[in-house]
């Protein structure tokens, strides 16, 4: 069985990032961002995905957030990309429900090789702390636009933010982990009728 990892460094005028990933871990996380919210949610992705996942970032914090977490999706998405390799035996498709207390989501992931991003949370406030919530919307474009997913993120119901977005992050790393599981049905063969992703 081949090792799904990659690692991969994004270096801009702006940023700075490294991310490696483990396809096939157990969910350890570590990540040195200096967005400690972010971080929070990332954890969820790992712990509830079955992910491995290190994210060193600097970036123009002194401006805003806006280009780290922009530039964290992107460059975890191409170390998806790295890490999948061929998609030969792989599910594909992936969704989960999460709760937490009052906030519910749903998020349902394709790995088509396409990137779209439906993206739909009525955030009650527009921080969680000093977070400016409409990053999320960067974060995962990002990712859709270089891990080359399709990806709907629905929050069906909350009136808490932190609850909004932690529902969304753990629905994200479960649908991941659903999509990636490897179908012994399929050995060697892809999962579409056109014989491409």
């Amino acid at each position: 069985m081949n090792e799904r990892t990659a690692s991969v460094q994004r270096d801009t005028l702006e940023t700075q990032i490294s991310v490696a990933i483990n396809l096939d871990g157990t969910g350890d996380a570590s990540f040195e961002t200096g967005l400690p919210f972010l971080e929070h949610m990332l954890d969820q992705v790992a712990r509830h995905g079955l992910i491995d996942i290190d994210i060193r970032a600097t970036g123009d914090l002194q401006i805003d957030a806006h280009h780290t977490v922009e530039d964290i999706g992107i460059t975890l998405g191409q170390a998806f990309t790295e890490a999948i390799g061929s998609k030969k035996g792989i599910c594909r498709y992936g969704h989960a429900y999460v709760p937490l207390d009052e906030a519910l989501s749903r998020v349902v992931i394709d790995f088509s090789g396409r990137p779209g991003l439906e993206y739909k949370i009525d955030f009650v406030r527009a921080q969680v702390g000093n977070f400016d919530v409409d990053l999320f919307f960067e974060f995962f474009q990002g990712f859709v636009n270089h891990a080359n997913v399709t990806l709907h993120i629905d929050c069906l119901k909350g009136h808490n933010a932190h609850h909004q977005i932690e529902t969304v992050f753990k629905a994200f790393g479960r649908s991941i982990r659903m999509a990636l599981t490897r179908d012994p049905r399929l050995g060697d063969v892809l999962p579409s009728t056109k014989g491409a992703l």
